[in-house]
């Protein structure tokens, strides 16, 4: 009787502080009766440790199948669709189809891509108020904010009768579209960490879904560019001579052809809001969320900005969102100023589509030999070897004369570097949650912010970059409807594309040998959150467990 009283006393007394005292407690017990059967300063066969190690269960790893990776991946595609279709195709289409001016459209794109980047934090303050109901915290989001981002998205690609609110158009429907595809991208990022528990398992799953979501930008790259390539875009040889176009039988043709532009970009537009639909749909069916043992034990959530509070302050993620920022900004750099660049400054207008194939054919073949590279040298080689291999290319393409077959080459190669710049990013934030989550055990529901303002980082740079660039050319003379641009827009996008990006991937890597969290330390986390989570999957306080705190204390 005696002994149950004490029992129940360590039990009630320690509360929840206990369960990673007990768990560390453990891990320490079982590794060295495993190795000698002896635990030093106990004697030989102590009886509460034998009892424990033979009662204690072995653990059910939660292990996905294929087929819930494959589901899960698939839902990463919508964003990335659309994403590649408007961050390649944009800035050319309000230019060149929507004739909007080239001020009017670096306003559109800065002031969608900031709006975008502020509805991150936004959405992710809101799921983190959010409760869980029998679909899920995250897959309401998900559900309902389909719909509504695929009318958004078509109408981004329709030309209104009035020319003069086409800005006010296309700024109210990209910022839109922004907004809804925000309530899709974040709960669904945010998700990698509730599909399995099991670290492992969820590189995994992130390794499906960087490959499902690099074959999304295939897929928008060649519905997009092959839909749009097959149009007959009409241009004039001597822009000055474009009103005197006007007045002749020329008007009939150019008419004609910029109806067909318009209806091809409808026609894209389609497509890619099909597939958001179908996608959207597998993702829902085949996926199901799982909270953590220890965050079901919380009463209450962390409050929101006590949770920013306490993400902003943590190392590690500040130096990797950091890192990634200027990363990231290069490759968008290049991203958004490639079609121009091809079209202009290269003279492939009609070679674009086939080279943004190339690329991400490229990207696509190269993901599974990227995580298989991680794996085996860790992810921060990965991010030196992966990123810093692009600036070699970049050169070349900076210094080489116009010549299409070069150019292929140099497309393929510089595919390996999109590639981990696809895959790494979202390979190596759930060990930073991970490490905060060690650091904070009592608190839950910061995953949304973590994810959020990551992007919300990268989005609001990609506006800045954008407009920037929008802008440059507009000082630089550029042309609407012109099938040759002067010198300085040519050498202003032979800038953007190359010497830029170089300088932003090299402060990038410069950044990232702060970063902390190196293989060791990964392996390390991993133990001590797998051991946390073993003790609050047990309910309550086994007598166990309190034979355990009694023989210790």
């Amino acid at each position: 009787m005696l002994r149950d009283r004490w029992n129940s006393c360590a039990c009630s007394q320690l509360g929840p502080a206990s369960q990673l005292f007990r768990a560390l407690i453990r891990s320490r017990q079982v590794e060295p009766a495993s190795e000698s059967g002896r635990e030093p300063g106990l004697g030989s066969g102590s009886s509460w440790q034998q009892a424990d190690f033979q009662k204690e269960p072995k653990k059910k790893k939660q292990q996905l199948s294929v087929c819930n990776k494959l589901c899960y991946a698939v839902g990463g595609a919508p964003y990335q669709v659309t994403g590649c279709a408007l961050g390649f195709f944009l800035q050319i289409y309000l230019l060149d189809v929507a004739q909007v001016g080239p001020f009017s459209a670096s306003i559109i794109l800065f002031v969608g891509r900031a709006w975008d980047a502020i509805t991150d934090p936004l959405v992710g303050f809101c799921i983190s108020k959010s409760s869980w109901t029998c679909l899920g915290r995250l897959m309401p989001w998900i559900i309902f904010s389909t719909p509504l981002a695929v009318i958004a998205y078509f109408l981004i690609w329709f030309v209104p009768d009035f020319p003069q609110g086409q800005t006010y158009w296309y700024l109210l429907f990209y910022c839109l579209f922004e907004t809804l595809v925000t309530c899709f991208h974040v709960p669904y990022s945010a998700l990698t960490m509730f599909i399995s528990t099991e670290q492992t398992e969820r590189d995994s799953a992130t390794a499906y879904r960087m490959t499902v979501e690099v074959l999304g930008t295939v897929l928008g790259t060649a519905i997009q560019g092959q839909i749009v390539g097959q149009a007959d875009m009409p241009c004039f040889q001597d822009h000055n001579s474009s009103a005197e176009a006007s007045q002749s039988t020329n008007r009939t043709h150019y008419i004609t052809s910029h109806r067909e532009t318009q209806n091809a970009y409808l026609l894209a537009a389609g497509v890619i809001a099909s597939i958001y639909v179908i996608c959207a749909v597998i993702l829902t069916l085949g996926v199901r969320e799982r909270r953590e043992p220890y965050e079901a034990q919380q009463t209450e959530p962390i409050a929101y900005f006590q949770g920013l509070r306490l993400v902003m302050s943590h190392g590690p993620y500040i130096k990797l969102i950091t890192g990634f920022l200027f990363t990231s900004l290069a490759f968008m750099l290049v991203e958004g100023n490639f079609v121009l660049f091809c079209t202009y400054t290269l003279g492939f207008r009609n070679e674009f589509q086939n080279l943004l194939l190339a690329i991400m054919l490229s990207a696509t073949f190269t993901i599974p030999i990227w995580q298989w590279f991680l794996t085996r040298f860790g992810k921060k080689t990965a991010v030196y070897v992966g990123i810093s291999s692009a600036v070699p290319f970049l050169i070349l393409v900076a210094l080489m004369e116009s010549n299409l077959i070069v150019t292929y080459v140099v497309a393929v190669a510089a595919g390996i570097s999109v590639a981990a710049a696809f895959l790494l990013p979202w390979s190596m934030l759930p060990d930073v949650i991970d490490d905060f989550h060690l650091k904070q055990p009592h608190f839950h529901g910061t995953e949304p912010i973590f994810f959020s303002f990551y992007v919300f980082f990268t989005k609001f740079a990609s506006g800045v970059s954008l407009g920037i660039s929008t802008l440059s050319l507009d000082f630089a003379g550029y042309q609407t409807l012109s099938c040759s641009q002067p010198e300085r827009v040519k050498f202003t996008l032979n800038m953007l594309v190359t010497m830029a990006p170089i300088v932003l991937i090299l402060l990038g890597l410069l950044l990232f040998k702060l970063y902390p969290i190196d293989e060791e330390r990964r392996r390390q986390n991993k133990k001590a959150l797998q051991a946390l989570r073993d003790e609050a999957s047990s309910s309550g306080c086994s007598e166990t467990d309190s034979t355990e705190l009694a023989s210790i204390l």
